[in-house]
């Protein structure tokens, strides 16, 4: 061997430890990395519809992978509707479980639960815009007609929640119609909901949702 030759290869072998190896995923990895990168995709404002060459591209690798995950791009757009539910629901669980203050009645806790969990979607919302363009349809606009039946099933589901924390207000009112109260101020309170969140995604993610929130809600709530 000549010395340029014995030389050469230490070099060699330097060179190969200073490129970068691609690790393998390990099993549940690239799937929790394709629902990010598409949620992430999301976010771009005026970006109509999300193929998956375009997602496959971002990830930098081939859409037969993608399909290795997940059997159509309805059921990644599932995985995003079961983050949502599970953290919005978990989280509104939290709200109504919680114990009431020392100097909160009945009426006052039922109408400070509802207004926490309006807040807690909305900042929730802020903190993952690509998620609010599937609440409120605009990405599921060209997929699966099931998708945005879970959605309508998600806001359902929590006016749910929302009438049964305002049921008591309404109740210490003395209404005479006590239900029926709780489920327009219920409804009221998803519409403005989905309104803000609406508007948030259509602007662009520039009219934040939480603007003027809390005085907004002392409107509804009043």
């Amino acid at each position: 061997m000549s010395n340029d030759e014995a030389q050469s290869k230490p070099l060699a072998q330097e060179a190969a430890q200073l490129v970068p190896v691609r690790k393998r995923p390990k099993p549940g990895e690239r799937r929790v990395q394709i629902l990010q990168t598409l949620a992430s995709m999301l976010q771009q404002p005026g970006l109509e519809r999300i193929t998956t060459a375009a997602l496959a591209s971002r990830l930098s690798v081939s859409e037969a992978a993608l399909y290795r995950h997940f059997a159509s791009k309805a059921q990644m757009f599932e995985g995003l509707i079961d983050f949502i539910e599970q953290t919005v629901f978990a989280l509104v669980n939290q709200i109504t479980q919680a114990e009431p203050g020392p100097l909160e009645s009945g009426a006052a806790q039922g109408a400070y639960q509802a207004q926490r969990v309006v807040a807690m979607v909305i900042h929730f919302a802020e903190k993952n815009p690509g998620m609010t363009r599937v609440m409120v349809g605009d990405a599921l606009v060209h997929e699966n007609e099931r998708l945005q039946q879970r959605m309508n099933q998600f806001f359902d589901k929590l006016e749910a929640s929302l009438r049964q924390c305002l049921r008591g207000p309404v109740m210490q009112a003395n209404s005479a119609t006590p239900t029926l109260d709780a489920q327009v101020k219920a409804s009221a309170l998803t519409a403005f909901l989905l309104g803000r969140l609406q508007r948030f995604a259509r602007s662009g993610y520039k009219r934040m949702p939480s603007e003027h929130l809390e005085a907004s809600l002392a409107l509804w709530l009043s």
